[in-house]
């Protein structure tokens, strides 16, 4: 035989409540046998992991949340608040001061919001102070008893009625004790499945009335018993549609045969075995075409026919015997069934379901809803070939046993013949197996669980005690939160499998009781009004926290002046200005701002370890104001000096700094870790050269008051120098002082070690350097001279090396002008004859 999961599908119901698991809503899962064919979907196992991986997410938050007094400091987060009201609606932890002095002026009503601790802490006084908590009452409390009669019901679960008064997300404790009592009624219905695979369970079963009456007799002596069976839809694919078919499904050789038929209720519940005995021997077999069967549409109507079956007030016991898997919503529309099933009883004169064609299969969500409404438990008696498709779904993702609640499965052997032992074994386990939970919850409201059994200690969404023998008593504490306010509600907490259970009423407090003595004309309202939970509620007219303003008295221009610094925005943008002063907003997020001009609060502060001013100190107008044995800008420093002293005893960051959280703060350049070295400070020698030539040679010009002048440094005159860090500086006079400086503690505090001769330079010689004076002129002056002639020649040389070049360019004619006359005039000596 094969297992085939089928798809996942939503309920067409509205959602589950606790009580039936509400988180597997909707979880499905279709299972047919091998060789049959395969009806719906593929199965996706993705969806499922996410829907269980994000509840148990959300769960364990809510723990958190829940505890959150226990993992973190209590905290009032006391945004937008202006009254009493608002401040007890704002968190669970908040509580309003009435005292009526207990804010400055310009305060806003908001600082009287805070946690108890704050506000004693603040000054108010405890008498004062307005904190509404959580209370329980019993309205019905009978003590547990056995059933002294037939007529006597046990009680087996207190208080019965119970009224809560809750503060919003304030978890509020109560119990509810639960005793098994002895002799408690039993309803056993047996449902079978008539398909013919089962022939043989049928010809046993036949014959186990007696014998499983018997069997819940010993148990309890108001015991009962009644029986229905089913097999499927008659429609195709589910059934052969054939007229002959439908009227004989079973195999040709097979002749007593029950025409095909979904469920049919035959036996109502009763003390008398023969009745059942005889019932079921009429019964004949039938038969269908798949292997699935139609085993939720017969548990829904078990389930929602509470008058047809007979359900008494006991405990009630649905028995389902099948050796196939089961259709569930959605496989319908293979036959063209698409109306959802509505969870209704549909059982006409013959307690045939009615609706068998007509409306699809339900959910598994859907018939665990009905079950847990009815308070049924189911035992699922199948053979060993499907044990694994009711104990585990999805790769044993989910259990079906345990999304159907109170439930259990047992293995039937192939004939059915262990079924007695094996109804009485999970009997056994499910009686004593106690299962604490609620029905569907109003909302904003959680309810978790403890109890004092093994392992319910730690909160769950259900309080369960395993092993509960009779007469054995058991404590549930009941865990209740409402998460806002709300008008009176009403929900019911019972054990599973179990008619008896708690009627809770829940009603919300979400309103100041401050108990004030009404009178008009009260002092602390300057005569205009009323005091209502410490604060004043003004006659018309007048206004401010006291009522001390009168509308309309001043210029309003002057007033609104009055509420701003230096121009800017009137009260900081964080308040309102009433009559000339400034009332403060509540920060948004619950800081307290305040100030003349609302320009302070109380949440600006460094953070240190996610804590304000780091747990250790108060945090005033954006600056933290360390507790005693505390500094540092968040306090978050223990007070020490140990790092930051080179050695036991000595000066604290050597006088230039401040120890911060065991730890140097420098001044004016020095550096860690002691500021000791000043890397980009000037040398003292330079501005020291004064005081040195005063102290080691009393000469300068401080030398008159050199004492006074130069106390800063201490001196000593030696006759040696270290070769390192020297100095070299010329005196007044001229002359080199050599010395060393090492500094001191503090700021300009020095020591001197001063070399006791100095290095002056001899007199200058007067006359040479006269005559030196007068030979450089004179040298000078003729090396002017030179140059000028070097010039002069080298222009003559130009000029005349060009008239040179002009000379050798010019043509002259030979031609003689008529015009031309000699110039030489020849006379001759006539005495002159050549000798």
């Amino acid at each position: 035989m094969d297992i085939h999961p089928d798809k996942i599908l939503p309920s067409t119901e509205q959602s589950l409540s606790p009580l039936s698991l509400q988180h597997f809503q909707g979880v499905e899962s279709v299972v047919s046998q091998a060789g049959g064919p395969r009806i719906g979907r593929l199965s996706t196992v993705t969806s499922q992991e996410m829907c269980l991986s994000l509840y148990y997410c959300f769960l364990f938050l809510s723990f958190l949340v829940l505890d959150k007094n226990v993992l973190g400091k209590e905290e009032c987060a006391k945004a937008l608040v202006k009254s009493c009201a608002d401040c007890i609606r704002s968190g669970p932890r908040c509580a309003w001061c009435k005292q009526l002095d207990f804010i400055k002026q310009g305060e806003p009503d908001s600082t009287r919001c805070d946690t108890e601790a704050n506000l004693i802490n603040q000054g108010c006084g405890e008498t004062d102070i307005i904190f509404p908590k959580s209370n329980d009452r019993p309205l019905e409390n009978k003590p547990l008893s056995k059933a002294k009669s037939s007529t006597q019901e046990a009680v087996q679960v207190k208080p019965q009625s119970v009224h809560l008064e809750l503060r919003p997300g304030m978890p509020h404790t109560f119990q509810i004790n639960f005793k098994r009592a002895e002799d408690y009624p039993v309803d056993l219905y047996y449902l079978m499945d008539l398909s013919y695979s089962m022939k043989d369970d049928l010809n046993n079963v036949k014959q186990l009335g007696q014998l499983l009456l018997e069997t819940l007799k010993n148990i309890t002596s108001r015991a009962r018993i009644g029986f229905g069976s089913f097999v499927d839809k008659t429609v195709l694919p589910f059934t052969n549609t054939n007229a002959e078919q439908l009227k004989k499904p079973c195999p040709p050789e097979e002749k007593k045969c029950e025409p095909a038929f979904g469920f049919k209720h035959i036996l109502s519940l009763t003390a008398n075995g023969k009745d059942f005995n005889m019932k079921v021997a009429a019964q004949k077999i039938s038969g269908n075409l798949d292997k699935p069967e139609g085993s939720l549409d017969a548990v829904m109507q078990s389930a929602v026919c509470g008058d047809e079956i007979g359900w008494g007030n006991s405990t009630r016991l649905l028995v389902l015997t099948t050796d196939d898997g089961f259709h569930m919503a959605g496989d319908g529309k293979l036959g063209s069934i698409f109306q959802p099933n509505d969870g209704k009883c549909h059982l006409d004169q013959n307690f045939i379901y009615n609706k068998n064609n007509e409306m699809d299969y339900p959910s598994v969500g859907q018939v665990a809803n009905k079950l847990a409404e009815n308070n049924i438990q189911t035992i699922f008696a199948v053979t060993n070939n499907v044990e694994s498709v009711y104990m585990a779904s999805f790769s044993a993702l989910i259990r079906l046993k345990e999304i159907i609640p109170k439930s259990e499965v047992g293995v039937l052997s192939n004939d059915s013949s262990n079924v007695v032992s094996l109804i009485k074994n999970a009997y056994m386990k499910l009686s004593s197996n106690v299962i604490l939970s609620h029905d569907e919850l109003p909302d904003g409201v959680t309810v978790t669980y403890t109890s004092n059994c093994v392992g319910g200690e730690k909160p769950s969404i259900q309080g369960i005690c395993n092993n509960v023998s009779i007469d054995q008593e058991v404590v549930f504490n009941v865990i209740v939160t409402a998460e806002k306010c709300m008008e009176s509600k009403v929900f019911h907490i019972g054990p599973l499998g179990f008619r008896e259970k708690t009627k809770v009423t829940m009603t919300t407090r979400c309103q100041c009781e401050c108990d004030d003595v009404v009178s008009k004309n009260k002092k602390q309202c300057s005569g205009q009004g009323n005091v209502i939970c410490g604060t004043c509620s003004c006659n018309p007219g007048f206004a401010g926290q006291k009522c001390e303003c009168k509308v309309g008295d001043k210029d309003e221009k002057r007033l609104k002046e009055a509420c701003r610094s230096d121009n800017v925005t009137e009260c900081s943008g964080q308040g309102e200005c009433v009559c000339g002063q400034c009332v403060c907003h509540a920060g948004a997020d619950g800081r307290t701002i305040y100030g003349k001009y609302c320009e302070c609060n109380d949440m600006d502060c460094e953070v240190h370890n996610n804590k304000l001013c780091g747990g250790n100190g108060k945090c005033h107008c954006d600056k933290c104001y360390c507790n005693e044995g505390y500094e540092g800008s968040a306090c978050q420093c223990k007070t020490s000096i140990e790092a930051c002293q080179k050695e036991p005893g000595g000066s604290v960051c050597s006088n230039r700094g401040k120890c911060v959280c065991n730890s140097c703060q420098c001044q004016r350049g020095y550096k860690l870790s002691f500021c000791e070295i000043c890397p980009g400070c000037p040398s003292p020698c330079p501005a020291s050269v004064s005081c040195i030539e005063c102290l080691g040679f009393q000469k300068g010009p401080l030398s008159k008051n050199c004492s006074n002048s130069c106390k800063n440094i201490q001196y000593q005159i030696v006759t040696n120098l270290p070769t390192n860090k020297t100095c070299k500086e010329r005196d007044s006079e001229g002359c080199w002082m050599m010395f060393s400086m090492e500094e001191l503690d503090g700021f300009n505090n020095y020591s001197a070690k001063i070399l006791d001769k100095r290095e002056c330079p001899e007199p200058p010689n007067i006359g040479a350097i006269i005559g030196a004076a007068f030979a450089g002129v004179a040298l000078i002056g003729l090396l002017i001279v030179l140059i000028i002639k070097a010039v002069f020649h080298y222009h003559y040389l130009q000029e005349y090396k060009k008239f040179e070049q002009e000379k050798s360019r010019a043509t002259w004619s030979d031609n003689v002008s008529p015009m031309y006359k000699a110039a030489t005039t020849t006379v001759l000596n006539p005495n002159y004859t050549g000798n």
